[in-house]
């Protein structure tokens, strides 16, 4: 008997609501004409009527990937219905459809459903005024659609430090994988068998090409995977040492103006600033957007212009010989650059209590540790530390955890006065961070906390030239510095950009003076 044709997979929706006939057809004309190839382009006359179309695509298992709903509608109001429909479908991106006079009520809605983005009417030439807003949504909704469906099975412990950082590297690195727990997952037991694996040889990674790797290191997941990268040359004109918002940013500007350019990164893009859940000040975009997404944009924005990244790599000295810049990698590898920009960042400050070293990795976790939310279900979460970082974590935590409890100064006490303990199922600590500079000792000068000295700050007596360092220069020419490793720095994603964007100029003026 001849096996059955597999049935194409039904494309993602995008449901569109408006009770103007006229326009909710030049909605759906526009949106097919751009994307029906990718998706499906449904149409609603109501909030109610678009409700229930939303029930049918859930039961049927339908992914839900854009709503689009116009603001003025009788019965129901645009904002109501995306309050609705958030519910049902948290996943789908949003954006409303309002006139000049209801921007207040759109700009109100950022808040209260999340708004992705407020559209005003009319949107014509919708090649510009359209088009631009839906292909950029959809691309970070498939960008989590993608996580979400899963090229690479993990199977693991939960409370196991080398599970967890096996699923943080591809979490942080955007690869797309399953995570699957041993004791709670049928399915995990069942692969360990087909794949003839012992329990003890955990965790196991099954890759989309039917390999099978067990207790496998992150360097050697990375290169299985092609995310680690090899140097394309020789001789670079710039080396970034750092991925984050700094050192982002003197990528895209350093390729961007002709520079050949690389990037070195021990984790993944985005830095700490990548692991944040939620950026709500950064310029330009009203409706706040994840670390993950920032670092996200900006890699392939990199990558666009020409810059080289190599990840899971880590810069362990750095060697000035004659005109020439030495960076020694953690593999062994060298990098040969005319110029080096020091954008390392910073590290979780570690929490001296006891019971907490044995534990990092297998229940307690030093930033927010995202990969770990859905794990966190119905759990008591606790989180450490009273600063900005602390605080998001602690918001975010509770879209998962049963309860939520942050420890500002970590004495536990009772109504009474007497210390108590507190049981948790997982630990998150935010208490402070500390520069990434220990591979610089001796070279370039820095402060008692070790942070390095740039520009003015500069002792006299560590400077060589007759000229005076430029405004983030280190100690060493052709050695700059941006970010928070730097001293005095501002702690903000924004003055990390413009110091790494800041840094290529002074770079360029470096070299014609060199």
């Amino acid at each position: 008997m001849s096996a059955q044709p597999t049935a194409p997979a039904r494309r993602p929706a995008i449901v569109a609501v408006d009770d103007e006939p006229a326009v909710l057809a030049a909605v759906a004309r526009d949106l097919r004409r751009g994307f029906g190839e990718r998706y499906r382009v449904l149409r609603a006359g109501s909030g109610a009527e678009a409700l229930e179309l939303l029930r049918q695509l859930r039961t049927r298992g339908d992914q839900v990937a854009l709503l689009i709903a116009d603001q003025r509608m009788p019965g129901m109001a645009g904002t109501d219905y995306l309050v609705q429909a958030r519910a049902m479908v948290p996943e789908a991106k949003r954006v409303l459809l309002t006139a000049y006079a209801d921007t207040e009520a759109a700009i109100a809605a950022i808040n209260d459903v999340a708004l992705d983005y407020y559209l005003l009417k009319p949107w014509d030439p919708p090649d510009e005024q359209l088009f631009p807003v839906v292909d950029d949504l959809l691309t970070t909704w498939e960008s989590g659609a993608a996580l979400e469906a899963g090229g690479v099975r993990v199977i693991g412990h939960r409370f196991s430090k080398e599970s967890h950082d096996v699923r943080d590297f591809l979490a942080r690195n955007r690869v797309p994988a399953r995570w699957l727990d041993v004791e709670r997952d049928s399915e995990a037991r069942e692969l360990l068998r087909v794949a003839g694996v012992d329990g003890d040889r955990l965790p196991v990674a099954l890759l989309e090409d039917g390999t099978v790797l067990e207790r496998p290191t992150v360097l050697e997941l990375a290169e299985r995977l092609g995310v680690a990268g090899r140097p394309a040359s020789d001789h670079y004109d710039l080396v970034v040492v750092g991925g984050g918002p700094a050192g982002l940013g003197a990528a895209v500007y350093g390729a961007s103006e002709g520079l050949r350019t690389v990037m070195v990164e021990r984790e993944a893009p985005g830095g700490q600033a990548g692991q944040s859940s939620r950026i709500e000040n950064y310029l330009g975009f009203p409706a706040g957007l994840s670390g993950s997404d920032l670092a996200r944009r900006a890699t392939t924005q990199a990558r666009r212009l020409g810059a080289e990244l190599l990840t899971v790599q880590d810069a362990v000295a750095l060697r000035p010989e004659g005109a020439g810049r030495l960076v020694e990698l953690s593999g062994g590898g060298v990098l040969s650059a005319s110029c080096v920009l020091v954008a390392s960042g910073v590290s979780y400050r570690q929490l001296d209590v006891q019971g907490f070293a044995e534990l990092t990795g297998a229940g307690i976790y030093y930033g927010a540790a995202l990969t770990e939310a859905r794990s966190c279900s119905d759990q008591h979460v606790v989180v450490i530390g009273g600063a900005n970082s602390a605080g998001q974590a602690a918001v975010y935590f509770s879209k998962y955890a049963a309860r939520v409890t942050m420890l500002v100064r970590l004495v536990v006490r009772g109504p009474e006065g007497a210390e108590e303990v507190l049981e948790a199922d997982a630990c998150f600590v935010f208490i402070g961070a500390m520069p990434r500079t220990d591979w610089l000792d001796g070279v370039v000068a820095r402060d008692g906390r070790g942070f390095i000295l740039a520009g003015p700050d500069v002792p006299a007596d560590r400077w060589p030239l007759k000229r005076e360092p430029y405004l983030l220069e280190t100690s060493v020419p052709g050695v700059f510095v941006a970010g928070d490793v730097r001293a005095r720095s501002v702690k903000r994603v924004a003055s990390a950009v413009g110091e790494g964007s800041m840094a290529v100029s002074l770079i360029h003026q470096y070299l014609r003076d060199s």
